[in-house]
């Protein structure tokens, strides 16, 4: 089978987590890489055996690709994405998809002409536990779902990172790990109707928000929380949890579980977060669309409504009321 090789922009941190998986994948190649930074792109190129670029832009004219994964800051995220999209690769993009609605837009209308893949990099879809959880909540043995609680909130110093810049990131905790929130939400629950969001007390010096709480309404009226955070440290085993009618179903980083109403004992259905194994099975997942074995667990219209659904939770909290997702 032909190898498919794959070129990776931005060497940041997250950048590392993809690499490690994709040189677990049979027949894909990690061909080149890039980054603004020449010591970072050489050192990244020496690690997995590659060329390096400081350009993109060359090294999608001057490498023989087939597809690309986008780990920059997100106000790049669609200009990069189209123009590797109109030389024919394959993007997986990093979340959050895009700024704003136009741009992610743009970048599923250029997914269609030019019919290539475009995927929202996305890890928690591909968490054992969620994708388990999703199961059990469609085979209705929780009866019907009620309220969906999400926390993401540990204490972690902004103050330096692009993260924390409004111009490069869009906003703060609330696009940074939001994003992975409502997400996991729409994966598990379907659309978001209407959405509200506050933002909690300032602590880190930074010009944008650093703990956030989204409430929603999916379809069904179920309702939702979500706790976002940088500044403060909720330790709780569980990162999602889900009420239903007939049970309650925990979402957790060491293990997973779920316990009807009558009965006395809690089954355990999963072993917990595994970022690693979270990555591998995207990146399969990834290369199996591009090799027509699969159909996408994450479309492009999946990018742009969660880009969606951020700018409204954004609106929301300027006006203080809920908003209408549409």
């Amino acid at each position: 089978m032909k190898k498919i090789n794959i070129a990776l922009i931005g060497c940041g941190r997250i950048a590392q987590e993809h690499l490690k998986a994709f040189t677990k994948i049979k027949n894909t190649r990690i061909q080149s890489v890039s980054d603004n930074m020449r010591e970072k792109a050489e050192s990244f190129a020496e690690q997995y055996g590659c060329s390096a670029y400081t350009d993109y832009r060359d090294m999608i004219r001057s490498e023989k690709l087939d597809a690309v994964i986008i780990c920059t800051p997100p106000n790049v995220h669609s200009k990069i994405s189209i123009l590797a999209m109109s030389r024919g690769l394959h993007v997986l993009c990093e979340k959050p998809f895009a700024l704003n609605e136009r741009e992610a837009e743009n970048m599923c209308r250029s997914a269609k002409k030019n019919k290539v893949v475009l995927m929202m990099a996305s890890k928690f879809r591909f968490t054992n536990d969620v994708v388990k959880a999703k199961a059990i909540i469609e085979s209705g043995f929780l009866g019907r779902p009620l309220l969906f609680e999400n926390v993401f909130c540990s204490k972690v110093n902004m103050t330096e990172r692009w993260n924390s810049k409004r111009r490069i990131s869009g906003g703060g905790v609330l696009i940074d790990n939001g994003t992975h929130s409502v997400d996991i939400a729409r994966f598990l629950l379907g659309p978001i109707i209407f959405i509200q969001a506050q933002f909690g007390c300032q602590v880190q010096k930074i010009p944008v928000e650093d703990t956030a709480r989204i409430y929603f309404q999916g379809k069904s009226k179920i309702m939702g929380t979500i706790d976002l955070s940088w500044s403060l440290n909720k330790d709780a085993p569980n990162y999602m949890s889900i009420y239903g009618t007939e049970g309650t179903l925990l979402i957790g980083w060491k293990s997973s579980k779920y316990k009807l109403h009558e009965k006395n004992k809690w089954k355990i259905f999963g072993t917990g977060y595994d970022k690693q194994k979270a990555f591998l099975n995207q990146g399969r997942h990834f290369i199996d669309c591009i090799t027509h074995k699969a159909k996408p667990i994450i479309t492009p219209i999946d990018g742009l409504e969660s880009v969606k659904v951020i700018e409204k939770v954004y609106e929301s909290s300027r006006m203080n009321k809920w908003i209408k997702v549409g």
